[in-house]
């Protein structure tokens, strides 16, 4: 039998000094140490997981949705639809260094190795989802993040700046002075009691995730990460921190039975998009607002719903794409998920619903209130990421303020006085008291209740009276929490994550309860008070512990803006302290003179036993152990090299991981080489490595080499991969790339097109228009025709002909038979210009039999002259597809300046689809 757990005596700590100490290992805190150290602080990383795989980005990113890259759109702009987005309650110089600093912090990413989509000249492949505004950045790639940020913390210059420790979860901020002055938490693998002394602490816990209970019931099977229990919250709140809209939750759509979001993000630029039962579109607001929620809330409840994500209309190519990321990057689950039903986005739109609420700063508007430099209300402890509130800051908001965060607290050297004792008591009781519990109720029982009065009292719609008997819920969940029983380190960890839901479903009940209006949307519906109230409450409720342990909100105004906003006006001045919040009488139905009170009984210790360790780890061969152990101290390419030629392909992959994770001088090469490897699933490791690291790899000329001889191998992945690297590092030329416009294989002769579009080779591409027989090729030529260079003065490219090849390719290809190639020429013509005899053509088009080329004729129509293009287009607005509608809307916004283009505009803002309704609106 297993010896049990002990609880190891308070003076027993394990005693780490640091000046930085950041807790949580995921987004914003490894970019908090990495900033850190490069300041000269010796920094301390906590991650109760394992850094490696940690965070909301461990399984990758799909995409940026609030990228501010100049020449697509402003700071200003940016700041602006912030605002407008959360009502008008922001810090708006919080979100401005987002806005400012964003697009450095892409370029930062890059030098790591993160990969952004970018088009075949190398610029960013930005694309419009929302209204107004082009902030969606996708990275179709990206499924690596984390590992590439990783990699950078085991850079020889980090490792003797940053100390790891993995599975060290801290429980509370340590506080003396009036300042941070560490933590206190366990080893969550040994059970050891451990405190940390630091001159700051940076805060990324990243959401409280764990909040509501899934529809499905899983208590794991959340949208956000289910690791994220909302342990930085409480910790803030404990240490005497500020903490700000607490009653803005995040609720998302998501797949019906399944913790995933829908994806309209990723799919939207594809073609996809929301629909009710009837194929109809009936989102009017923007898509980062909690309005968009509200109107989906009401189509679900409606006889419109249910609600879909509609894809079963694109083609084999675009649907293709995005089962590629959507199935890998976003949730590597999802494509069991769809076959085990039987659903294939092709013959099944996805049906969706309503997420479980939660806590995030970073995708609504609650979480620890920061200043403009990742600053809380308690001096020396900062909060970033996902638990901080600067709204929508998403991924690259994350980043941003780590790094903030990590260079002010950069400053600090160890507190070197007492560690307080109070502080030190009251964390070892939270630890260690289950195990004192050994059979009392079970952590995932207790959890389960705990999130179930989530649901049935505090998720939206609110009222005051089913707020109140939340509070009652959650008053008496701390004796079940209290009595709940653990026997192993990790049942004492998952124990101290419900205190922590606990702490934020109090925070949120009460803070929903203080606002007495509706705001945001679905995110804070008060059914008893339903409408927005500015007069009053035109304010940020904050929230706090009082030196009493009460819990007191102060509602604080908006400060004047940086960036004037239409229809909101911050003008700033005094707080109002609110004090406590008390629940409306609930114990009975009406009213009563004198309500009972009960009276608490505490439960009775028992003794302490222990329960087995049933956990097993895999057996591994001993060269792959050794192999693995080399990634820690960052090999040498020749230390390396045995395993890149090890008889047993496992080996060999692995050995390609291991290169990738480290990067040593000459990888680029080798990876290339290895394209040439007999075994495919080492090829398909070495091309996607390639393609990862393809922003970090010197385009030396034996990378040069090694790719041009891959584009003679058999598989055409690897052949793929060599042009995509080549094209991506101007290691390539016309010729080179032009031979590959013969290759069998239809993505090999893709990615020649990509290539060709980076050299302008416009002559190469417009005999290729005409010449292959692929349909899914012919469309990528019509689309890249339009991205080619225009012609340099003396009327050529550097290519070959200029415009007047292009136009001609594109006449030939408004002829093909087949209806998307048709599409995507008279698409293309919409930006190399529309001559007046293919506007007639366009205009023709707009009869069609399909849908697509009717939609691709109407933005061809935008730069044609307005004489015949706007009688055409107000036509179109009447067309059965709402598409073709929106791409006519969307074509006399070009137009606008007429009369007569407006007039139909007009018309249009009555349209049935929203999507029609809402670009009609803008454009006037």
């Amino acid at each position: 039998m297993d010896t049990p757990l002990q609880i190891p005596d308070l003076t027993d700590a394990d005693e780490i000094t640091c000046d930085v100490l950041v807790i949580g290992g995921g987004t914003a805190g490894t970019m908090a140490a990495l900033t850190a150290a490069e300041h000269g602080a010796d920094v301390l990383l906590l991650e109760k997981a394992h850094v490696r795989h940690s965070g909301a980005l461990a399984m990758g990113m799909d995409g940026v949705n609030n990228a501010v890259i100049p020449g697509r759109a402003e700071p200003d702009d940016y700041v602006a639809e912030i605002t407008r987005a959360n009502d008008g309650i922001v810090d708006q110089s919080s979100v401005r260094q987002t806005a400012t600093r964003g697009f450095a912090m892409v370029q930062r990413l890059e030098s790591y190795g993160v990969k952004f989509e970018k088009d075949e000249h190398g610029e960013y492949a930005v694309r419009q989802v929302h209204r107004s505004g082009s902030y969606v950045l996708p990275m179709p790639e990206g499924k690596d993040v984390k590992k590439v940020l990783y990699r950078q913390l085991r850079r020889r210059e980090m490792r003797e700046r940053i100390r790891i420790e993995n599975r060290v979860m801290p429980v509370r901020v340590l506080t003396a002075e009036g300042r941070a002055v560490g933590a206190v938490g366990l080893h969550t693998r040994t059970g050891a009691f451990v405190t940390v002394r630091a001159g700051a602490v940076i805060l990324a816990t990243g959401a409280c995730g764990r909040l509501g209970l899934p529809a499905s019931g899983y208590l794991y099977g959340t949208y956000e990460n289910p690791t994220n229990a909302g342990d930085g919250y409480a910790m803030a709140y404990h240490a005497g921190a500020e903490l700000t809209g607490i009653e803005c939750f995040q609720i998302n759509p998501l797949i019906k039975d399944y913790n995933g979001p829908a994806c309209a993000y990723v799919a939207n630029p594809f073609g996809g998009y929301q629909v009710n039962r009837h194929g109809e579109r009936f989102v009017d607001s923007d898509y980062w607002s909690g309005q968009m929620m509200a109107e989906f809330a009401a189509e679900v409840a409606s006889d419109r719903g249910p609600v879909y994500l509609k894809l079963s209309h694109l083609p084999e190519e675009s649907v293709s794409a995005l089962e590629s990321i959507l199935h890998s990057t976003e949730r590597p689950t999802r494509g069991t998920f769809h076959a085990g039903r039987g659903h294939d986005y092709r013959t099944h739109d996805v049906e969706m619903h309503i997420s479980e609420i939660g806590l995030c700063g970073g995708h609504s508007a609650s979480g620890v209130r920061v200043d403009d430099h990742a600053r809380t209300t308690v001096p020396r402890l900062y909060a970033a990421g996902d638990l901080a509130c600067v709204p929508h800051n998403y991924m690259i908001g994350a980043f941003v303020f780590g790094d903030l965060a990590g260079a002010d607290a950069s400053q600090y050297t160890p507190y070197e006085g007492e560690l307080p004792l109070h502080q030190l008591q009251e964390a070892h009781e939270l630890i260690y008291r289950p195990l004192r519990n050994p059979d009392g109720p079970p952590q995932p029982q207790v959890e389960y209740k705990l999130r179930r009065f989530v649901n049935d009292y505090v998720a939206p719609p609110k009222s005051g009276a089913r707020l109140s008997l939340a509070l009652e819920a959650f008053e008496r969940m701390r004796a079940d929490i209290a009595a709940m029983g653990a026997g192993t380190p990790h049942e004492l960890m998952r124990c101290a994550e419900v205190s922590f839901i606990r702490d934020c479903a109090e925070m949120a009940a009460r803070a929903s309860l203080a606002r007495t209006e509706s705001r945001w949307g679905l995110y804070h519906d008060r059914l008893d008070h339903p409408h927005r109230d500015d007069v009053s409450w035109f304010h940020h409720l904050d929230l706090r512990k009082s030196p009493t342990g009460a819990m007191e909100f102060t509602a604080r105004p908006v400060a004047p803006y940086l960036v004037p906003v239409d229809g909101f006006t911050a003008v700033g001045g005094s707080s109002r302290h609110l004090g406590e919040v008390h629940p409306e009488q609930v114990a009975t139905a009406g009213a009563r003179e004198a309500a009972p009170v009960a009276i608490r009984q505490e439960p009775a210790p028992t003794d302490t036993t222990a329960r087995p360790d049933t956990d097993t780890e895999a057996p591994a061969t001993p060269r792959l152990l050794e192999l693995l152990s080399l990634a820690e101290d960052e090999p040498r390419l020749s230390t390396l090299a045995p395993y890149l030629t090890d008889p047993e392909p496992t080996v060999r992959r692995t050995a390609v991981t291991v290169l990738t994770e480290t990067v040593p001088p000459g990888t680029g090469p080798a990876l290339a080489a290895t394209l040439a490897d007999p075994d495919a699933g080492v090829r398909a490791a070495a091309a996607a490595s390639l393609r990862e690291l393809v922003e970090t790899l010197d385009p030396e000329p034996a990378l040069r080499d090694g790719l041009v001889a891959a584009l003679s191998e058999a598989d055409p992945l690897a052949r793929a991969a060599a042009l995509d690297v080549l094209r991506a590092l101007r290691l390539g030329d016309t010729g080179l790339f032009t031979a590959s416009l013969s290759d069998a294989d239809i993505a090999v002769r893709i990615e020649a097109v990509r290539a060709l579009v980076s050299v302008d080779a416009a002559g190469e591409l417009a005999h290729a228009a005409a010449t292959d027989p692929s349909r899914e090729v012919r469309v990528t030529i019509a689309k890249a025709l339009a991205t080619v260079t225009a012609g340099q003065p003396d009327g050529t490219t550097s290519a070959g002909p200029g415009p007047d090849t292009v136009l001609s390719a594109l006449t030939e290809l408004i002829d093909d038979p087949d209806a998307l190639v048709r599409a995507a020429a008279y698409e293309a013509l919409g930006t190399t210009g529309c001559p007046a005899p293919l506007a007639a053509r366009a205009e023709a088009a707009l009869s069609d039999p399909a849908w697509q080329v009717r939609a691709g004729a109407a933005t061809a129509l935008s730069p044609a002259a307005p004489g015949l293009a706007v009688p055409a287009l107000a036509k179109a607005l009447t067309d059965p597809n709402a598409d073709v509608r929106k791409a006519a809307v969307a074509a006399l916004t070009w137009h606008r300046a007429t009369e007569d283009a407006r007039a139909a505009l007009t018309t249009a803002t009555t349209d049935p689809d929203a999507d029609v309704r809402a670009y009609a609106a803008r454009a006037l």
